[in-house]
C-alpha cells in the first residue's frame, strides 16, 4: 500500500511541475519558472524515495540523495521568491 501512496505523490508533483512550466511558456513570469523547477526537483526527490524504499529496500540508502534534491528544490524556490518577486 505504501508503494501507491509513493506513485501517487510522485505523479502529483510531476502534474504540478508540468502544469507550471507550461504556464511559464505562455506568461514568461520569472516565478513560475522557479516553482516549476522546485517542483522538478520535488518529483525527483519523491522517485527517488519510491526506489529507495520500495525497490532496493535495505540493500542501499539514497536518503542524502532524496534530501539533497528536496533541498535544491526549496532553495530554487526560495531564489524565485526573494529575487526574481516583483
Amino acid at each position: 500500500m505504501a508503494a501507491v501512496v509513493y506513485v501517487l505523490g510522485t505523479l502529483v508533483t510531476l502534474l504540478c511541475s508540468v502544469l507550471l512550466l507550461r504556464a511559464y511558456v505562455k506568461a514568461k513570469t520569472p516565478l513560475l519558472l522557479w516553482s516549476g523547477l522546485c517542483f522538478v526537483c520535488l518529483t525527483v526527490a519523491n522517485v527517488l524515495l519510491f526506489v529507495d524504499l520500495v525497490l532496493l529496500e535495505h540493500e542501499v540508502t539514497l536518503y542524502v540523495w532524496r534530501l539533497g534534491a528536496a533541498a535544491l528544490g526549496m532553495m530554487m524556490l526560495v531564489y524565485g521568491l526573494i529575487f526574481e518577486s516583483e
